[in-house]
């Protein structure tokens, strides 16, 4: 009876029964063009996709040696005559300059002294100056030190200004270097020996007495102008 019941349901052909291959169409492209991409609540303009426009834009970098060539002092009009020229600042003494002035922010101090101006010279480290105190045994580590001892330790919460201004004697010492470039009348640079030698000039100076109690005296600073005075010598 089952069997018979069941000859009699319709029978379904075996060719639509096979599961026809699916067959992908080819992907849409789009071609987004500037003209395509107008939009009412965009106004009038249209977006542009040029590789200019796709750029990164270029950070603005701050050339150190023009911001600190300002700082620097040269020559003042009553102290070069009309025929002279007034001498610029080397780019080794410029560099010292500006490390001299960091060495302050860091050790939160609210201005730039003649003990920043040496570790200045030191942290730059490829001048005469620089390599001479090395070799005598002034290094940044000991004027450091002696910087905190003497001036001691500022306080923590306190934030230096970005170029800390000039003391008095370190001032004076940087007016020093160039009236001894100025009659120097080689026609040279204010090199980091100069700086140094500045420094060196103002005896009440913190600088001058750090250098002191390092071993530095007269006699190292004349051997050093001496060497700096060589034919030849150039300290950029």
């Amino acid at each position: 009876m089952a069997a018979r019941s069941l000859s009699k349901l319709p029978t379904v052909p075996q060719s639509s029964c096979r599961r026809t291959p699916h067959t992908s169409s080819p992907p849409v492209t789009r071609n987004f063009r500037p003209n395509t991409l107008r939009s009412p609540w965009l106004g009038p303009k249209c977006l542009s996709l040029q590789s200019s426009s796709l750029r990164p834009p270029v950070p603005k970098v701050r050339l150190v040696t023009a911001t600190v060539s300002f700082s620097l002092p040269n020559a003042k009009p009553e102290r070069v005559s009309s025929t002279e020229k007034a001498p610029q600042w080397s780019r080794r003494a410029i560099k010292s300059f500006a490390m001299a002035e960091l060495e302050a922010r860091k050790l939160k101090y609210p201005t730039t002294g003649t003990e920043a101006l040496i570790m200045g010279i030191l942290i730059e480290g490829t001048s005469l100056a620089a390599k001479f105190l090395r070799a005598n045994g002034v290094t940044l580590l000991k004027v450091r030190e002696e910087t905190i001892k003497l001036l001691g330790k500022a306080d923590m919460f306190f934030f230096s200004p970005e170029h800390p201004p000039l003391t008095e004697e370190a001032q004076r010492a940087l007016d020093w270097a160039v009236d001894k470039k100025i009659k120097s009348g080689d026609g040279g640079e204010v090199t980091t020996t100069d700086l140094l030698l500045g420094v060196w000039s103002e005896v009440e100076s913190p600088g001058h007495k750090i250098l002191s109690g390092l071993g530095f005296s007269d006699e190292k600073a004349k051997e050093l102008e001496s060497l700096s005075s060589e034919p030849g010598f150039v300290d950029d």
